[in-house]
């Protein structure tokens, strides 16, 4: 009880800075309404390029979670996890239904067209396909219906941060940089997950080998 106590706070301010970007982005639409200019010459696009990178961000941030813990020993971060894996998927489904509602404007058959279609929107819609289980089953009651199976379905993250960035990577069409900024942060944070189970394995083999020589 203390310590869901001491992280009212922290939590408090996480999902406040979380929903600033969002809460910028109503603002400065409405402002747009009004006539002004501050989302640029293409509004729409703007505005579906900023709830995805943002979805995008909060994937990553949630994918940092368990590196952190593990290289800094604050078992607390775990308590962010969840929390974070969910405004990845808000922001996602908003990035999706602004392109449904805006860019498409209503013609939403056109949406299957698009998927089968154009390869940056099929691997988009994937990603964020993926993340409807992993949002419904993050509650605590899930977990516990889930068991075991639960950690094995969540691992579909891994999948997922892949497709984001390949989805954003393809969107582009001159200048990678920043995609290419994402991949090498996901592929950072990918790789040190392997890593940690190609050591886990390699200490597991060596312990085993030890074993009956200890024995004897």
């Amino acid at each position: 009880m203390r310590t869901a106590k001491n992280l009212i706070l922290p939590k408090t301010a996480v999902h406040l800075a979380a929903l600033t970007p969002l809460a910028i982005l109503c603002w400065q639409t409405w402002t747009v309404w009004k006539g002004s200019n501050a989302l640029g010459a293409d509004p729409v696009a703007e505005i579906e390029h900023r709830l995805g990178i943002w979805a995008l961000r909060f994937l990553m941030m949630t994918l940092a979670i368990t590196p952190l813990r593990q290289l800094t020993g604050w078992h607390v971060l775990v308590r962010f996890r969840r929390m974070l894996g969910l405004y990845a998927f808000a922001y996602a489904s908003l990035h999706f239904a602004t392109y449904l509602g805006l860019d498409l404007r209503g013609y939403w058959m056109q949406v299957f067209e698009d998927i089968t279609k154009r390869p940056y929107i099929t691997v988009g819609f994937l990603a964020w396909l993926l993340l409807v289980p992993l949002a419904v089953t993050s509650t605590t009651g899930w977990i516990k219906r889930l068991g075991r199976n639960w950690a094995r379905l969540h691992k579909l993250v891994y999948v997922i941060a892949v497709l984001a960035v390949l989805h954003f990577w393809w969107l582009v069409k001159s200048d990678i940089r920043e995609p290419a900024l994402y991949a090498g942060i996901a592929a950072v944070l990918l790789g040190w997950r392997a890593w940690k189970a190609l050591r886990t394995r390699a200490n597991a083999r060596a312990k085993a080998r030890n074993v009956p020589a200890a024995r004897a």
